[in-house]
């Protein structure tokens, strides 16, 4: 069996052994590079909720181990039932994950270009990282940013004018995320990118 088939075989039995069906769930990364990157893990878990209230997907979280932390709050605030694997899969067995999922959803990170290759529509978490240089290609997605310039929010932590350091993705409301969500589900794309 080549490696690729392998890999393929061996996410396959991690879905069925969380019963999530393949194009049946959302992946949803948590993590980042940097914390300011990092939509807090209460308002993925408020998103996740009303996303499974309205249209019944499951939900897999994924990521490193340093990120378990933040997967953990999301796990303990949501009232829907979330299947945490963070920590658990090799790079090769998250890219078949997310080969097999229906949506991701997450912030600016390398999860989220990886579920672009595998094919994956994306909802993608920008706070000042311009997401029409940095965003996903090749596959159908949206990505909500909070309107700039930016009021910040996190004094302490921000160092504007650097992307990679500013924390603007903490302004970021749930509704705009939700919104995103359905519209990638409903293919109404264009529609939700103008309102945005």
């Amino acid at each position: 069996m080549s490696r690729c088939r392998w890999t393929t075989a061996r996410a396959l039995a991690l879905l069925d052994r969380h019963h999530l069906r393949r194009n049946a769930f959302i992946a949803v990364h948590a993590g980042a590079s940097f914390r300011g990157r990092q939509w807090q893990p209460e308002r993925f878990a408020l998103a996740i909720d009303e996303i499974s209230r309205q249209i019944g997907l499951d939900f897999l979280l994924v990521g490193g181990p340093d990120e378990r932390a933040s997967a953990e709050r999301i796990v303990a605030k949501a009232a829907s039932p979330v299947v945490n694997v963070v920590g658990a899969l090799s790079l090769a067995t998250l890219l078949a994950i997310l080969g097999q999922a229906r949506l991701f959803l997450g912030n600016e990170s390398g999860p989220m270009h990886m579920a672009a290759a595998a094919g994956t529509p994306v909802v993608g978490l920008f706070g000042l990282t311009d997401p029409a240089v940095w965003g996903p290609v090749g596959v159908a997605s949206v990505t909500p940013r909070p309107s700039m310039p930016c009021e910040c929010i996190a004094r302490d932590l921000c160092r504007r004018p650097d992307p990679s350091k500013a924390c603007c993705v903490w302004r970021l409301e749930v509704k705009a995320v939700v919104d995103a969500v359905l519209a990638i589900l409903s293919r109404k794309v264009k529609d939700v990118e103008h309102a945005l």
